[in-house]
C-alpha cells in the first residue's frame, strides 16, 4: 500500500509540473506583449489576469483548489499592502488565485533564473537581492512608487519560508515601513494547509487537497509615524497568528467537491 501511495504521489507531482509549465508557456506571449505595450497600472492588471489564469489552472487541474474567506471585504478602488505567511511553494498559486486585487509582489532575484517562469517573474514582480542593501533600498523605492500610483503590493513579511514548528517566524520591518511612509492600509492574510500538501523538504509528498486563504479586515495606518512601527508590526503579527491558530485544524474537514467550481463558487 505504501508503494502504491508513493507511485501515486510521484505521478501527481509530474502531472502538476506539466500543468505548471504548459500553462506558463501558454500565457508567456500574452504577458510579454502586454508588458511591452504598457507599463501602466492598467497594463499590469491585464497581464495579471493571465497570471491568475495560470494560478487557477494549476489549482484546479492539479487537484489543489484554493478556498478563500473574506476576500470581498476590500475596496477595489484602493491600494493595499497584502501581507501573508509563507511556508510552501504552493503559496504563489494561493495568492494569485485568492487575492481579490491585482498586485505587484516583492520577490527574490534568484527566481529570475528559472526558465520560462523567470521571464514572467521579472515583468510582474519587484525583485530584490536580500544580500544587497542597495537592492533592498531600490526595491522599497519601487514598491513605494507603485503604492502611490494606486497599485496594491504583496509582501511575505517573514522574508523566507517558515521551516519552524511555530505558526510564524519573526517579521521584517519593510512592509510596515512602507505602510507608514505611504499611509497605505495593511491587508493581513494567511495561507493554511499548503505546507501539509507540499512540504518544501519533501516534494514527493505532494498530495491533493484544499488550500485555504483567510483575509482579515485592513489595518489602518493613517496618522502613524515611524515611532509606531514596532507596535504596528506586532499587531499585524498577532492578527495573523490568531487566524492560523483558530483555523488550521478545520481546513482538512472542508468538502473538496464544493470548492472546484471556479471563482464564482468561492466565498
Amino acid at each position: 500500500m505504501r508503494s502504491i501511495k508513493r507511485i501515486a504521489a510521484v505521478l501527481h507531482l509530474i502531472w502538476c509540473l506539466f500543468v505548471f509549465v504548459a500553462v506558463m508557456i501558454f500565457i508567456l506571449p500574452f504577458i510579454l506583449i502586454i508588458s511591452y505595450i504598457s507599463k501602466s497600472k492598467a497594463g499590469h492588471s491585464s497581464a495579471f489576469a493571465f497570471l491568475r489564469l495560470w494560478g487557477w489552472a494549476v489549482s484546479l487541474l492539479g487537484l489543489l483548489p484554493v478556498r478563500s474567506r473574506n476576500r470581498n471585504i476590500y475596496d477595489k478602488k484602493k491600494a493595499y499592502i497584502f501581507v501573508s505567511n509563507h511556508n510552501s511553494y504552493l503559496d504563489s498559486v494561493a495568492v494569485v488565485v485568492s487575492v481579490p486585487l491585482p498586485f505587484k509582489p516583492l520577490g527574490k532575484i534568484e527566481m529570475n533564473r528559472v526558465p520560462i517562469f523567470g521571464m514572467i517573474y521579472r515583468r510582474l514582480v519587484i525583485m530584490i537581492d536580500r544580500k544587497s542593501p542597495e537592492s533592498r533600498q531600490q526595491g522599497e523605492a519601487e514598491l513605494s512608487n507603485q503604492l502611490k500610483q494606486g497599485q496594491s503590493i504583496l509582501i511575505f513579511p517573514e522574508g523566507s519560508m517558515n521551516r519552524s514548528e511555530q505558526p510564524l517566524t519573526e517579521f521584517y520591518d519593510g512592509a510596515f515601513r512602507l505602510a507608514i511612509d505611504t499611509q497605505t492600509p495593511i491587508a493581513p492574510m494567511v495561507i493554511l494547509n499548503a505546507r501539509k500538501l507540499f512540504p518544501r523538504d519533501k516534494p514527493l509528498d505532494l498530495r491533493p487537497g484544499i488550500i485555504s486563504c483567510i483575509f482579515s479586515q485592513p489595518v489602518q495606518v493613517k496618522g502613524l509615524t515611524m515611532d509606531d512601527l514596532p507596535v504596528l508590526k506586532q499587531d499585524v503579527y498577532k492578527i495573523m497568528e490568531k487566524l492560523i491558530l483558530q483555523n488550521e485544524g478545520s481546513v482538512l474537514n472542508d468538502d473538496l467537491l464544493t470548492q472546484v467550481g471556479g471563482p464564482g463558487k468561492r466565498r
